[in-house]
């Protein structure tokens, strides 16, 4: 079976029905990265992300269906965040640690216990039913963690208009684009260019020769927003709705 990155790199790379322009079918594209911000927006029990061992997560189901349980508190305490600290990256499960009460080896959940995690000792109104705990599989899982991210300047050349984003340093060309739809809907109808250079959109911003070089202006002491990478976005003769 193939994994979810490569189902979604084949169809980023697939010929659309979007007329001249070539690249993904945006009505079904599937963001692969998501940056620590993002993440952070998702923050309320109605809206429920988190992130842990380089994975984010959309909890949302989750918290809908155990509305009201105060084992749902330590989770919405903690939404919009990175949790890995939870959890040992060997095994990917809860951490564990030696129960002095018992002498047993038990589930580390400093913040109380939540959700799946057994009671410290046996009790008949514990539910098990439930099946997976919810942190195991990818039920649950919506794309990755950018564990770098980098700012950027997409200037539109037609209108002139000038968008700052924060994008993942994993992310290719197509998945930029996809970030400009909310103000841009013909973003796919344009040739975008680096320093007089047409991008390949299947690649990342540094496979385009688009360096980060924020390590060294903090070397040198410069502010490195004052030099953000300008793309250039020229208009190709081509209405594309997306």
């Amino acid at each position: 079976m193939k994994q979810p990155e490569m189902l979604v790199a084949e169809s980023a790379r697939a010929t659309p029905r979007r007329g001249l322009v070539g690249g993904p079918d945006f009505e079904f594209f599937q963001r692969r990265y998501f940056t620590p911000a993002e993440v952070a927006q998702h923050n309320v029990p109605e809206d429920l992300w988190v992130s842990y061992l380089g994975s984010v997560y959309d909890l949302t189901p989750l918290a809908h269906k155990y509305k009201g349980d105060l084992l749902l508190k330590p989770i919405v305490e903690v939404a919009g965040q990175d949790i890995s600290h939870w959890f040992d990256p060997k095994t990917r499960d809860i951490r564990k640690h030696v129960d002095p009460l018992t002498g047993t080896l038990r589930y580390r959940t400093p913040r109380g216990r939540f959700l799946h995690v057994p009671p410290q000792l046996p009790r008949s109104d514990w539910a098990n039913d439930f099946g997976k705990p919810w942190w195991q599989g990818v039920h649950y899982e919506v794309g990755r963690l950018s564990t770098k991210t980098r700012n950027i300047r997409i200037i539109n050349t037609l209108t002139s208009q000038e968008h700052a984003l924060e994008v993942g340093a994993q992310e290719s060309m197509w998945e930029i684009l996809h970030r400009c739809l909310p103000f841009n809907a013909h973003a796919a109808s344009y040739t975008w260019k680096y320093e007089g250079k047409k991008l390949n959109m299947d690649y990342t911003l540094e496979e385009n020769g688009i360096r980060d070089e924020e390590e060294e202006f903090d070397y040198l002491n410069m502010d490195s927003t004052v030099y953000t990478p300008a793309i250039l976005l020229y208009f190709n003769d081509d209405l594309t709705e997306l």
